[in-house]
């Protein structure tokens, strides 16, 4: 109704009740055009400019059920008020299933211009509010595609820039020579390093509710064995992870444990420089509850007396673990070292 004038396509081939319908409906301001067949109604259908139809049931070219199936294949047709003199349900029933909006049993008297005045105002407000509710819905849809391109993209920047900042600390971490700032700096660089993988993870991902826990455990372990190959640690370590998610903000967390128990691991589990297995296990113990633990065969710690180095990396593990409302249990050291934590955890989905 671009001009605010009410568009109206009669289809009947009945000329006194079309002529009584047009005299009516333009009482009230509407505009109304008579064909009398469905194939004549169809072509001026596709012209445009048509806001709802009156389409009756008997037309000498066959019911009006077939044109409402064609009308269903037409993208943004004008909605349908179904006419005929045929009281029997079953075809009120049909028209609506084809798609019909209202339905208006015809009689002779002035209860159907009534009823069918009705119908038709009720048709494009209808009409009218599903055009509105798709528009809204896709207004929508676009504004949370670009939130997620954003998103996606601050992600990246994030990833980039502590990507870069781990560098500069590694760079420093070369050009110092007192053996104990080196490893402060490179313990903080792992760490940024840690974040940013998480970061990597998101905006690569499809999802950023939910991190991949699994797959993000399995990068940071191979980059820390590289890092320590590097300066001369050199550890076998073995993966065993099952498919697991968990939220973003929750496997920050659980990044930076796994960065903590391992480089100590690599530092202190195998004195001299002799090597051995470091494992890192993620497995399931309920339907949404893991237990991640990380465990040596070298020396052995039970977690009790201070920590060897400055503590620090001892803190931040006991402080994501209160993040995660979950607490680090040791071994008892008789074997190595093993510790693990409890995490609430979502299975992978299937397929």
């Amino acid at each position: 109704m671009d001009s605010g004038v009410l568009r109206i396509l009669h289809i009947d081939d009945d000329e006194a009740l079309t002529r009584l319908v047009a005299r009516a409906l333009g009482r009230r301001g509407y505009e109304v055009e008579n064909i009398n067949d469905s194939a004549a109604g169809l072509k001026r259908i596709a012209e445009g400019g048509i806001d709802v139809i009156i389409l009756d049931h008997y037309l000498a070219s066959g019911t009006g059920m077939s044109m409402l199936e064609q009308l269903g294949r037409i993208p943004d047709a004008p909605p349908v008020v179904y006419v005929t003199g045929s009281s029997e349900t079953p075809i009120a029933v049909e028209a609506m299933k084809l798609g019909a909006a209202d339905y208006v049993h015809k009689t002779v008297d002035d209860n159907f211009l009534v009823q069918l005045t009705r119908a038709i105002e009720q048709a494009v407000e209808k009409a009218r509010l599903g055009r509105a509710k798709e528009r809204a819905e896709q207004e929508v849809r676009a504004a949370r595609d670009r939130a997620e391109l954003l998103l996606a993209e601050v992600n990246h920047r994030v990833a980039n820039s502590l990507a870069l900042t781990a560098s500069l600390v590694r760079m420093q971490a070369s050009a110092v020579t007192d053996p104990i700032a080196r490893d402060a700096l490179n313990e903080t660089q792992a760490r940024i390093s840690a974040i940013a993988q998480l970061h990597r993870r998101l905006y690569t991902s499809d999802d950023v509710r939910t991190v991949e826990l699994d797959a993000y455990i399995a990068i940071l372990v191979r980059e820390l064995d590289s890092s320590m190959s590097a300066a001369g640690r050199g550890s076998a370590t073995r993966l065993d992870l099952a498919t697991f998610a968990m939220p973003t903000d929750r496997a920050v967390a659980v990044g930076m444990i796994v960065t903590e128990l391992l480089t100590n691991a690599y530092k202190y589990a195998y004195p001299g420089g002799a090597g051995g297995e470091i494992r890192v296990k993620l497995q399931p113990t309920g339907e949404s509850s893991a237990i991640l633990s990380i465990e040596d065969d070298g020396i052995g710690w039970n977690g009790k007396g201070k920590p060897k180095g400055t503590g620090l990396g001892t803190r931040i593990v006991q402080a994501m673990a209160t993040n995660l409302g979950s607490e680090i249990v040791y071994g008892d050291g008789s074997s190595g070292t093993r510790v693990e934590i409890r995490l609430n955890v979502t299975p992978a989905a299937a397929g």
